[in-house]
């Protein structure tokens, strides 16, 4: 899930919404303006409903933030990775660059997550007593309930034994401790996740066929997102189970082709060496290093008159933003962190020094050598 926007940094992760929030956030607003708040509490302008049903999705969306936030800062204390936050149509995600190291960490990643919503539905529950105490307005009193109710039922739902939920997760670490195999761990969290799927499909039919269409249609796509996500969660584990063993550089490019930083563009896209099936070229600096990648699409979208003067420096993707790998690190410990698309090449560093260049489809044909390869002719995994 990628990000249509950025909303800067918190505690060093980066934040991004995805367009579908949006869609989200108006049939809160709307179900509780125009709902369930006037129904609880009739008589208040109408303008009174707006502002409460707006403000209520906000905060609900700030409590997904902290939810997400969590993750990510108790997966950087045990050494994981984190790429950032996507929120989006179902809740949010944190992106993960790699994996915990073993169940321990696994349990204190997935289960931060629920832990927070549950505290955050138990904050909102004993504001809900205190405004009942002071006589607040009872508009509010109602929409600090529905967000304490929202909150619990985050908590309980993603505590659910099912992957990508937390709870899956948590699944994952048990299944893990007990087997001593991750991958298997991750294949029965998926398949739990795939079952509950189809159960809450099932049941959004019976209830869509019951008269509550909104209701039966909704349970059905979260269920659908779930199948789909537990089912590319096991082919993930499928994956990394079959390049287990193998380092990067038996899949890598080995010595590519780079490109100086005072290259321009005009050159990069013209002379006969740079012409070649790569859609991306590492960029080096005056002493020869890699600086950065360089992508060909980038340059062509510098207008014509200009390439003369506008660098490959200039252009590229500096390399603090680049994955960088070594040639002997694992190769399935690098696949969370690889993503489709030239820009996401992988550079591989032997001490500083560009030994080759990695992109999925090198991992895929990795893949394919390994299933096709004889068992007994594979490397001991």
């Amino acid at each position: 899930m990628r990000a249509t926007f950025g909303l800067g940094r918190i505690a060093g992760v980066r934040i991004g919404v995805h367009w579908s929030v949006l869609l989200i956030f108006a049939i809160i607003a709307f179900g509780l303006a125009r709902g369930r708040l006037p129904q609880a509490y009739p008589g208040y302008a109408q303008v009174l409903y707006w502002v409460a049903g707006f403000g209520a999705a906000v905060v609900f969306f700030i409590s997904l933030l902290a939810h997400e936030l969590a993750h990510a800062v108790v997966a950087r204390r045990n050494g994981v990775l984190v790429d950032g936050i996507v929120l989006w149509l179902l809740g949010g995600v944190a992106r993960l660059k790699s994996e915990a190291s073993s169940p321990a960490a696994e349990l204190r990643i997935a289960g931060i997550g629920p832990l927070v919503s549950l505290l955050l539905g138990g904050l909102f529950l004993l504001c809900t007593w205190l405004l009942a105490l002071a006589s607040a307005p009872r508009l509010l009193g109602e929409v600090v309930a529905w967000l304490a109710g929202i909150n619990l039922l985050l908590a309980v739902f993603n505590a659910l034994p099912a992957a990508p939920l937390d709870g899956g997760r948590l699944l994952r670490a048990f299944l893990w401790w007990r087997t001593g195999d991750r991958l298997k761990a991750t294949t029965g969290a998926a398949w739990a996740g795939r079952v509950f799927g189809w159960v809450l499909v099932v049941l959004g039919l019976v209830v869509f066929m019951r008269g509550d269409g909104f209701g039966g249609l909704w349970l059905a796509l979260i269920g659908l997102f779930l199948i789909a996500a537990a089912t590319a969660e096991g082919r993930q584990a499928q994956l990394r189970g079959a390049l287990a063993g193998v380092p990067v550089r038996d899949a890598m490019t080995r010595t590519p082709l780079t490109v100086p930083g005072a290259l321009t563009v005009e050159v990069l896209l013209t002379d006969p060496l740079y012409r070649s099936r790569h859609s991306a070229l590492p960029v080096t600096g005056e002493e020869g290093s890699p600086v950065g990648l360089v992508t060909l699409d980038r340059a062509r979208s510098v207008p014509p008159g200009r390439r003369g003067e506008v660098t490959a420096g200039e252009l590229m993707v500096p390399l603090s933003r680049v994955t960088v790998a070594g040639p002997d690190d694992p190769l399935a410990d690098l696949l969370p962190r690889m993503e489709p698309g030239a820009e996401h090449r992988v550079l591989v560093l032997d001490e500083g020094r560009l030994v080759g260049i990695l992109s999925l489809s090198d991992v895929s044909r990795t893949v394919a050598w390994q299933m096709k390869a004889d068992p007994g002719q594979r490397q001991d995994r």
